[in-house]
C-alpha cells in the first residue's frame, strides 16, 4: 500500500524554546490559502507541517458514500495513516531535527480536523488498533479540530462506542457560525456533531474549548488555524 504521508516534504519550524519544546504536527495540502512557515512565525512550540495528498481517503476513519449523488466515496485509510503518522513519521521527523519534546499535540482543518481528533483517540486506546508498530501513539496530549468534519458518517455512534482516557488531555474544537446552512444537507449536521462530540470527550475527563466564529466553512481559515494554534501553545506549555 502506497503511503499517505511523504515524510521527506514535511516542513520543521523550531519555537523560540528550542529542541526541548512541546511540537504541535499540522495536517496540511499543498492547495490551502496559508503556509506552515506563516503559521509557525513567532511561536515558542515547534510547528511540523504534515502534507498529505488524498485527503478524502487518508484521513477519514472508516468508508463512507460521498457526499452528492456520483460523488467518489471516503476512502477510510484513517487507521492506517495514524499507523503511519505516529510509528513512523513523528519519530523520523523529530529524530532529523534532533527534537527531544515530552509533549506532542496534532491540528487539523476541515477532514483534517476530523482525523487530528481521531487520531488523537486512538493514541488513547479508543477504536482498537490504529495499524500497529505505533511507538508514540500515547503522547498525543491535545488536539485541534478547526471546522473538523464531524458530520462524517458514523462518526457520532462511534464516539459513542469508546471510552478514552481523557485526563491531562485537551480537545479544541471551533466551527463557524454559518457552516450549519452551507453545503450538503449531511454537512449541515456539523455543529450538532461538534457540540455533542464535546459533550462526550468532557465525560471522558478531556479539557474541552469549544468556540464558534464568523463565516462559513470557506472563510477565515489562517485566522481559525492561529488561534487553534495559540490554544494548543498555551495548554501545552503550562
Amino acid at each position: 500500500m502506497a503511503m499517505a504521508i511523504d515524510a521527506r516534504a514535511c516542513e520543521t519550524f523550531v519555537g523560540s524554546l528550542g529542541a526541548d519544546a512541546p511540537v504541535v504536527y499540522l495536517v496540511d495540502a499543498p492547495e490551502f490559502p496559508h503556509g506552515v512557515a506563516e503559521l509557525a512565525a513567532g511561536r515558542r512550540v515547534t510547528l511540523v507541517g504534515v502534507p498529505i495528498a488524498n485527503w478524502d481517503d487518508a484521513l477519514t476513519p472508516w468508508p463512507a458514500p460521498g457526499l452528492r449523488e456520483g460523488d467518489a466515496g471516503f476512502g477510510g485509510g484513517g487507521p492506517a495513516t495514524v499507523g503511519e503518522l505516529l510509528g513512523e513519521v513523528v519519530p523520523g521527523v523529530e529524530a532529523r531535527a534532533s527534537l527531544s519534546p515530552t509533549k506532542r499535540a496534532i491540528c487539523g482543518y476541515s477532514l483534517g480536523g476530523l482525523f487530528a481528533l481521531y487520531a488523537m483517540l486512538v493514541g488513547v486506546g479508543a477504536g482498537g488498533d490504529a495499524g500497529g508498530g505505533v511507538s508514540a501513539r500515547a503522547s498525543l496530549g491535545a488536539c485541534a479540530c478547526v471546522s473538523g468534519s464531524l458530520w462524517y458518517e458514523g462518526w457520532v455512534d462511534w464516539l459513542r462506542g469508546q471510552a478514552a482516557e481523557g485526563r491531562g488531555r485537551m480537545a479544541y474544537l471551533s466551527l463557524g457560525s454559518k457552516e450549519r446552512r452551507w453545503g450538503p444537507p449531511a454537512v449541515r449536521r456539523v455543529q450538532e456533531c461538534m457540540e455533542e462530540s464535546a459533550e462526550l470527550l468532557r465525560g471522558w475527563g478531556f479539557e474541552v474549548d469549544l468556540r464558534m466564529g464568523p463565516g462559513n466553512h470557506l472563510q477565515h481559515q489562517a485566522e481559525r488555524l492561529g488561534l487553534a494554534l495559540d490554544v494548543l501553545e498555551e495548554f501545552l506549555l503550562r
